[in-house]
């Protein structure tokens, strides 16, 4: 059975049109105070070869600065990088409200062995991870064999959560379907409804990394999943969309589709995130009426 259906869910490609096309032509226009929650959202992300401890450093300077700087902006919801520069995000930021995030379980392709993505994730959290942002097993998923993809997910959470017990803390678990991959609305709600049972505290659209990331259409199945998960379980899952989102005008079209979708409820970094490189420039320059390149 395809576990989208015990949650009374249809997958429909003509559905998520139609109701993409009236969120959008009802979604009316941002404004500065909606821009300033969808900067709240960021996970400010710098995922390069070339990445240095200094560079990271350098990204953090800019939000411990906005303090200062641009005083009645919120901070973004964390800085997400390598597994390796975690200590280096937690000792450079100025608030434990700046989550540490990194990637783990051997991103971008999740293709090793359990061993090594449970132990990179171990690790990551050890080293100052508030958040870990995992792949989903897409070997074992598009084989059918969804027993395999639930278990690393599982084992993943298992022990991101006992490293973090251990030190005192907690830990978010964001699992990647990587959509563009996925392709089919039902493969998309599988995966959705799989990574939820197995206790990801987020689900995320994508990696950045591969042709297709993000899309409005696989948002809007992933949040019509996490709301029946919620009505079946009682638990909120997070949404997080990553992947080529640059533009503020796209940041409200998601920030719309969550809204209608989820509620308000579900507005704040605690439940929503954007994953982006670029995105804060154009919220900035948006809200200001004049270019910013702050970041």
């Amino acid at each position: 059975m395809a576990l989208f259906e015990k949650y009374g869910y249809l997958p429909d490609e003509a559905h998520v049109s139609r109701r993409l096309q009236e969120i959008l032509s009802n979604s009316g226009k941002s404004s500065p105070e909606i821009l300033k929650k969808c900067f709240s959202f960021m996970d400010l992300t710098t995922l390069h070869p070339e990445d240095t401890a200094d560079s990271v450093r350098r990204l953090v300077d800019k939000v411990n600065l906005l303090e200062k700087e641009y005083p009645d902006y919120p901070i973004p919801a964390s800085v997400c990088v390598f597994p390796n520069f975690a200590s280096v995000v937690r000792d450079a930021r100025n608030s434990p409200d700046l989550h540490v995030t990194t990637v783990a379980g051997c991103f971008p392709a999740s293709q090793s062995f359990l061993e090594v993505k449970v132990k990179e994730a171990e690790m990551a959290v050890a080293d100052g991870a508030d958040e870990v942002d995992m792949v989903l097993a897409l070997n074992s998923f598009l084989a059918g064999d969804y027993e395999s993809a639930y278990r690393e997910i599982a084992v993943i959470k298992q022990a991101t959560d006992r490293v973090a017990a251990s030190l005192g803390r907690t830990v978010i678990l964001k699992v990647i379907l990587e959509t563009g991959i996925l392709r089919t609305v039902a493969n998309i709600a599988n995966a959705s409804f799989l990574a939820m049972e197995a206790g990801a505290d987020f689900i995320k659209t994508s990696t950045g990394k591969v042709s297709v990331n993000a899309t409005p259409e696989a948002a809007l199945v992933m949040c019509e999943c996490i709301k029946a998960f919620y009505a079946e379980t009682g638990r909120a899952v997070g949404f997080k969309a990553a992947g080529g989102i640059s533009d503020a005008g796209e940041a409200f079209s998601y920030y719309s589709t969550g809204a209608s979708v989820l509620g308000d409820e579900w507005m704040n970094k605690g439940r929503f995130r954007f994953g982006v490189s670029r995105l804060g420039n154009s919220l900035m320059s948006a809200i200001e009426g004049k270019t910013v390149s702050y970041f």
